[in-house]
């Protein structure tokens, strides 16, 4: 079921081509990290282009229990008046964090280093979600954290009295681990180093550098340094979201799959840590071109092209890109499904504790609609069939997954037979507008049941 009422279950087929220009949500990441940090300065921050999917305003109404105002001026325009690093209050209510394993995690390192309680729940999929590699390193600085067996929410954490620095070597690539370390180090005295082996989404420490905290990053021979100092007074800003890469995933990739499409999708963050997608769809022989490149906000942006491309061919996509397309690669294996060849997937054991297991979800979608997938504990292989020649017809299992339900729904624009959803309901949390846009280029996709 949906975690916002009762299941939505949706259906695409193939039609007419795909035209005009798809004006997707602003950046999730960016988004959750400027309420936080606007929330953790000292005055008023002001936010253009915030994406206002469940997932954002359910880490706004966070900031809000901690003592922050948070305010709504219509069109996508916020403000967030701070109460400063150290700063945050004792919520008097539970913590709920809906679906967003980024909000839950990023929260807990936020208030890890300040002397209150904090009970945090969400839905039946991040309820099921560990978060002991989170809670584990936020235990150096001082924090407990209480919850269900295997590390599960709900639980509480209470927060370090007398915080310590940490020096942190991130097990596995996350954005969302070194990010609560980070986060976390704002509130703690000295210098708090955060080491990942490979690098992943640096939203954070671009954000927190423009907020005024005192960082430095460091290539070495143990990997990637970030060191912090902790305790500053962080100054307020004014901040322009860029669209979401992961959000324009779905209209780049339902170009790419529907005969004679030409979509052009404006504003796109290509921060080098997130556009691997992009640069992997290019090598399988894409028609995607990156127009009018510019920098907005300290961050990279450009305008997408993607036409129709029925020559794609399948390849092996480099292990060390993972981290900058983790979540893309549920719809990367549509248009595998799609291409002449293997398309190879290693290093992505992350996807298996997404909202759902990301792997085994779209292998059996993929299977359930005539694809041959094989599968291991961290890759997994589609065998493409070439345009024209993969059957569909299937129903599949969004497991309150947004990316899910959102992929097998591009997969069903160019399938011999329609494609449908058990629930579309979770897409709200990411990408509110995926419906009304995806129909308004053309794309035939329907509520199943509507009311």
């Amino acid at each position: 079921m949906s975690s916002h009422g009762d299941p939505i279950p949706m259906t695409s087929r193939r039609g007419g081509p795909l035209r005009g220009e798809a004006h997707v949500p602003g950046d999730k990441s960016i988004s959750h990290r400027s309420l936080i940090l606007g929330a953790m300065a000292v005055g008023e921050t002001r936010i253009t282009g915030l994406l206002e999917g469940q997932d954002v305003l359910d880490t706004g109404r966070a900031m809000e229990a901690f003592g922050a105002e948070v305010i709504n001026h219509g069109g996508g325009e916020w403000s967030v008046h701070g109460v400063g690093v150290g700063g945050f209050a004792e919520p008097d209510q539970v913590i709920d964090c809906g679906n967003s394993g980024t909000g839950v995690r990023l929260i807990m390192g936020t208030m890890a280093t300040s002397d209150i309680a904090v009970t945090f729940t969400g839905d039946a999929s991040l309820n099921s979600r560990p978060m002991g590699r989170v809670t584990d390193p936020l235990a150096l600085f001082g924090c407990q954290a209480v919850g269900r067996a295997g590390g599960r929410l709900p639980m509480t954490l209470v927060g370090a009295k007398a915080p310590v620095p940490v020096r942190y070597v991130v097990p596995v690539p996350s954005a969302q681990v070194k990010s609560a370390v980070l986060l976390a180090g704002l509130n703690a005295p000295g210098q708090t180093v955060v080491i990942e082996k490979e690098a992943t989404r640096d939203h954070t420490e671009r954000m927190l550098a423009g907020f005024g905290a005192e960082l430095t990053v460091e290539d070495t021979d143990e990997g990637r340094v970030i060191t912090l100092t902790g305790q500053p007074e962080l100054t307020p800003q004014t901040i322009v979201v860029p669209r979401d890469p992961s959000s324009a995933a779905f209209p780049v990739c339902a170009a790419l799959l529907s005969e004679g499409s030409d979509v052009l999708v404006p504003n796109i963050g290509l921060n080098p840590t997130r556009a691997g997608l992009f640069y992997t769809l290019q090598e399988m022989g894409a028609d995607l071109t990156f127009e009018n490149m510019r920098e907005e906000g300290g961050e990279p942006v450009a305008d997408l092209r993607a036409k129709y491309s029925p020559d794609m061919r399948g390849i092996e996509v480099p292990p060390a890109r993972a981290a900058s397309m983790i979540d893309e690669y549920p719809v990367l294996s549509v248009v595998a499904a799609f291409a002449q060849g293997q398309t190879v997937m290693r290093g992505v054991k992350e996807l298996r504790v997404k909202e759902s297991d990301r792997i085994d979800a779209m292998a059996q979608g993929l299977r359930a609609a005539g694809v041959e997938v094989d599968e291991g504990e961290d890759w997994w292989i589609v065998t493409g069939r070439g345009f024209g020649n993969v059957p569909g017809g299937a129903t599949v299992e969004s497991r309150l997954d947004h990316r899910i339900a959102m992929s097998f729904l591009v997969m069903g624009l160019a399938t011999e037979k329609p494609m449908t959803v058990d629930d579309g309901g979770p897409i709200a949390t990411s990408f509110p507008i995926f419906e009304g846009l995806m129909t308004g280029l053309g794309a035939g996709i329907t509520r199943t049941n509507r009311p």
